[in-house]
């Protein structure tokens, strides 16, 4: 009975520390001057390490960390340097210490635990507990003695559910109204922003609502510039740019300082879209402060980016005071950590990022910036047959966020340079993953291609495969090849079904939807790529406020386009068109001319179409 209350006690322990605002734990003060200055001995995660504990008897210990974690330097400073602690640890565990960022299949396993997660196995790889957050050094001290007194799983393990993946990737009717449903009761109509606890902008909710708000949905409009001007407020650091992780205790006014690059790139997307909608200047500010972040100190010498900066300055320390400084104040301290890593997934993110903001407000530096980074990873980080590694040199692998991010990146630049070097690569790409990641027993695509250890094998992530639905579908569209389809449909298969969609975020998952069941907006530019004209109509369909476009250009010195199914009037001079799946606008020759018909065909598809049709 006492081992099973030492496995249930860590969510209630965080909960009632973090709302109390707690930093440094009191009630162990006795024992600081029993720390010992000996070190536990940190091994990385390995089949080898499961064969040693099986051999030897012992337990396996993961602490599952993030380098930028205030949490993690915590448990390091004071839970893993307790004398009870290190002592029962050495007598009968193996320790293991990984950085997530630097092992995506880890993490996306235990993404459901936060960071740091404690998950101690058997020697034959069997989890016997799974804690989440942080764990004091009494708290610690008392689950190592139960696992030792009572091996058995705690209530924290609990069988894989068995899901009924959906055997069509269309949902039905009743399905996407229930996650519509889902949707809307997601949104914090008191505090703002979706989500109830910790506060941020989520990426997929927001462009989910700025799709409603085009055809229309004043509610969803409000709803998304609530949420843009709180986190441009509260969680956009105003010295140095950047976004801070999200802020505690269910509101927006305590942030957690780590800047991450994924919430960068998310947001800096985000606020790109909402600008090319709006041309709220606001929406343009935010855009820049996160970028002269990324470019200030997230960005190598090389041109690729950064993981991630610290939340601490002195690890295990909150930082509030420090980030309350001014530039002078702050530099006279130090700088907390860059976690200095170049992950081709973390890239691809930014990359991205950086070409939405490029086509919204045509600046030349953005794409610039883009392709530069592209280009590096392709030196640094390819793979034979279009993948790409995670690191310069990976323990395992290859993951499926890096060819994936990538994929998505050069579909990016595609769509905002009609360089049709980028389709190519993102065909290729794409060709990698589908031949390395599809799940060989359900829907899907799996994270890893190798298995975390021989009890655990590869298993589908669900933003993930939102991402190749997404990715894959643009893809068939600029390049009529129907393998794409039928990639976006076994991934679709995966995020359509129930159990799966109507998890939070929703909106991903009706993203997801919305796109495999609608074309995108199509504008196509007619003109060669050195005629001042047509580069002047071209940048002018970049501007377009949606994150669901098919844009090309057509330079007939080039060939024809990939997915050549529009016959384009002949002409003397360049020319713009909106297309729907039936038919083209006449020829547009003034580019302020093309917002006002593009509109006009958006206004018009963004319900789903009826159920059973594609």
């Amino acid at each position: 009975m006492l081992r099973h209350a030492f496995k249930t006690l860590s969510a209630f322990t965080l909960t009632l520390l973090l709302s109390s605002g707690f930093a440094a734990p009191q009630a162990t003060a006795k024992k600081t001057a029993a720390k010992t200055a000996e070190k536990l001995q940190w091994v990385s995660w390995s089949d080898d390490v499961f064969k040693q504990a099986k051999a030897e008897n012992r337990f396996v210990l993961l602490d599952l960390e993030a380098v930028w974690c205030h949490w993690c330097h915590v448990m390091d400073e004071n839970t893993y340097k307790d004398s009870d602690v290190i002592q029962l640890l050495r007598s009968r565990y193996i320790t293991v210490k990984v950085d997530q960022d630097s092992r995506p299949d880890l993490s996306n396993r235990y993404e459901d635990y936060g960071w740091p997660a404690t998950v101690v196995f058997n020697g034959n790889g069997q989890e016997i507990v799974k804690r989440q957050g942080y764990l004091a050094p009494d708290e610690m001290a008392g689950l190592l003695q139960a696992i030792i007194d009572d091996p058995t799983p705690g209530p924290s393990v609990k069988a894989e559910p068995k899901i009924n993946f959906a055997e069509n990737p269309l949902l039905t009717a009743p399905a996407r109204e229930a996650i519509k449903r889902d949707y809307a009761v997601q949104y914090d109509t008191k505090q703002g922003g979706w989500g109830f606890n910790d506060k941020f902008l989520d990426s997929d909710s927001a462009e989910y609502a700025l799709l409603l708000a085009r055809a229309g949905d004043k509610d969803a409009e409000q709803k998304v510039k609530t949420t843009l001007r709180l986190q441009q407020k509260h969680l956009i650091d105003p010295i140095w740019g950047g976004v801070y992780q999200y802020s505690a205790e269910q509101d927006w006014i305590h942030p957690h300082f780590e800047k991450i690059a994924l919430i960068q790139a998310n947001d800096l997307r985000i606020y790109a879209l909402a600008y090319a909608q709006y041309r709220d200047p606001e929406y343009l500010q935010a855009a820049k402060d996160i970028h002269r972040y990324l470019t200030g100190f997230m960005m190598s010498p090389e041109g690729a980016f950064y993981v991630s900066q610290d939340a601490d300055l002195i690890e295990g320390h909150h930082s509030a005071d420090y980030f309350a400084l001014n530039d002078a104040a702050r530099r006279k301290q130090g700088i907390p950590r860059v976690d200095k890593h170049l992950y081709a997934r973390e890239n691809g993110w930014i990359i991205a990022a950086l070409a939405a903001l490029y086509g919204a407000t045509s600046d030349k530096t953005y794409l610039d910036e883009a392709t530069r980074a592209a280009n590096w990873v392709i030196a640094n980080r390819s793979l034979p047959d279009g993948g790409f590694s995670h690191d310069a040199k990976d323990i395992t692998g290859p993951f499926l966020g890096d060819s994936l991010s990538m994929a998505r990146a050069f579909e990016s630049l595609y769509t905002v340079t009609g360089d049709r070097q980028w389709l190519k690569r993102t065909q290729e790409t794409m060709d990698f993953i589908s031949k390395s990641f599809a799940s060989t027993d359900a829907p899907g695509y799996v994270t890893s291609k190798i298995a975390t250890d021989s009890a655990y094998k590869p298993h589908p992530q669900r933003d993930e495969n939102i991402l190749i639905v997404r990715t894959a579908n643009l893809l068939n569209h600029y390049t009529g090849d129907s393998a794409y389809t039928k990639m976006a449909a076994q991934a679709m298969r995966y995020v359509g079904t129930l159990e799966i969609a109507r998890t939070f975020p929703a909106a991903g998952a009706l993203l997801a939807d919305y796109e495999f069941t609608h074309p995108p907006l199509h504008l196509a530019v007619v003109g060669h790529k050195d005629d001042p004209a047509a580069q002047s109509l071209f940048l002018a369909t970049l501007r377009m406020p949606s994150g669901y476009r098919r844009i090309e250009w057509w330079d007939e010195r080039e060939g024809p386009l990939p997915h050549a199914e529009v016959e384009y009037p002949p002409l003397d001079k360049s020319a713009a068109f909106v297309c729907s799946e039936r038919s083209c606008s006449k020829p547009i020759f003034a580019a302020d001319e093309i917002k006002s018909k593009a509109e006009e065909l958006l206004a018009k598809n963004v319900e789903p179409p009826v159920e059973g049709k594609k």
